[in-house]
């Protein structure tokens, strides 16, 4: 065995950017990266409808630590080390340059993520990381003399052990207590992982009918929370996404996992407008445009689609013009308009993302390092961690991150030792 053997467990983005961070610190040490399934890197291919959003432009340290529900406080030091900015000048140093889009979500120019997969995978190459796939990490035990010994699981031979000196776990999110299962067995504790960003299941027909439907800006609350968020929403054949529910979902993980995914949702369709400022235009339609129908007036930015079900869903009559609407029935459509209630029956994961909260507990990790607090020698980055991000760049980036200095200070206790 080498006296300086390195293990990464998980060939996705921590696992990968550790890897090459160790083997370029450490020349001198052997780094293997075991990717359970056939093919690495299969988060990044799909993520961004197979575009990679590869971070966020934004460059402030609190600010973009402000867009984790769980690891907010846990990452500020991390990305005092490194962050958006040295993510972006990482890839441009290899030729892979980056474009920021109006919502502040980067891509590679070539708005392929395989230009990403291709970057990792010949970076590694070059610093002479060992990989293979299909090789699932079963087991791990430590060593009397320090160090590891592992059992891997191969589906060509078999079961193999191999003994290491520093493992680092990077086997994604614990969608399932299982993926934790080798953390806990060092001693860990595993936060329950239940789903972070998913969709809305609603199962109210005028608003399916209306599939397809973006809506720039909404506001979206749940009564008897804290839960608000204001953003772009998208109208599905199952109810409801865009970011706004995206961001609602993560910031309300746990809590709708404790409603069993079944609430009341609260839609506010033009925040920008008060009550009153909406009843005042509403007024004035009725005296200029009295002889047309109701419906037939959409108040942008609402689509003409939409507004013509929010009225309906009023009790508005579809023949109503706006000179017969009585009074109460304006209070009814400004009400729709200002609160329209849409029950939410369960969620829909985002496939892009999938991203679960829960994993292995932050205060067991030196975020200083990544090295586990219980069990030295043992590493941990990515979404194992009970990490996770709002959608837009911000999990790779904690995967970016989390695995770069990890691999950092595995490589610098190598050359030490």
């Amino acid at each position: 065995m080498s006296s300086k053997r390195v293990v990464v467990a998980g060939g996705g983005a921590a696992g990968f950017f550790a890897a090459i961070t160790c083997a370029t610190t450490a020349p001198d040490a052997e780094v293997t990266l075991l990717e359970k399934g056939p093919q690495f890197l299969s988060k990044v291919r799909i993520s961004g409808g197979g575009r990679c959003n590869v971070t966020h432009a934004c460059f402030d340290v609190p600010e973009f630590s402000s867009q984790y529900p769980r690891g907010e406080r846990a990452l500020l030091t991390p990305f005092h080390s490194f962050q958006a900015s040295d993510t972006v000048a990482w890839f441009e140093n290899r030729g892979v340059k980056l474009k920021t889009e109006t919502d502040g979500r980067m891509f590679p120019v070539t708005d392929s993520s395989q230009t990403i997969i291709d970057c990792l995978l010949r970076e590694a190459r070059t610093t002479g990381v060992k990989l293979f796939t299909n090789r699932g990490l079963e087991r791990v035990t430590g060593r009397a003399e320090g160090g590891f010994e592992l059992t891997i699981s191969n589906r060509e031979a078999g079961r193999q052990t191999l003994a290491c000196d520093r493992l680092l776990l990077a086997t994604g999110g614990c969608r399932a207590l299982a993926a934790g299962e080798l953390a806990a067995s060092l001693g860990h504790t595993l936060e329950p992982p239940v789903p972070s960003l998913f969709t809305f299941q609603i199962e109210t027909p005028w608003l399916r009918g209306l599939a397809g439907i973006c809506v720039e800006t909404v506001e979206a609350s749940v009564p008897g929370t804290k839960l608000r968020e204001h953003g772009p929403v998208l109208l599905t054949h199952w109810g409801l996404s865009g970011p706004v529910i995206l961001r609602l979902s993560a910031w309300g993980a746990r809590a709708l996992h404790g409603l069993n995914y079944h609430f009341p949702l609260h839609i506010k369709w033009l925040p920008q407008l008060d009550a009153d400022k909406i009843a005042a235009e509403l007024l004035a339609r009725r005296k200029t445009q009295a002889a047309r129908l109701v419906i037939k007036t959409p108040f942008p930015p609402l689509p003409a689609r939409l507004w013509e079900q929010l009225v309906l869903a009023a009790g508005i009559a579809p023949d109503t013009r706006w000179a017969g609407l009585s009074g109460s029935g304006q209070h009814k459509v400004v009400q729709q308009l200002i609160r329209t209630d849409l029950p939410v029956t369960g969620k829909s994961l985002n496939k892009e993302e999938f991203v679960t909260c829960g994993g292995v507990r932050l205060n067991e990790v030196n975020f200083k390092t990544m090295e586990s607090r219980i069990c030295p020698g043992l590493y941990f980055a990515g979404e194992l961690l009970d990490i996770d991000g709002i959608t837009g760049g911000f999990n790779f980036q904690s995967a970016w991150t989390t695995g770069w200095i990890a691999g950092r200070e595995i490589g610098k206790s190598m050359t030490s030792s």
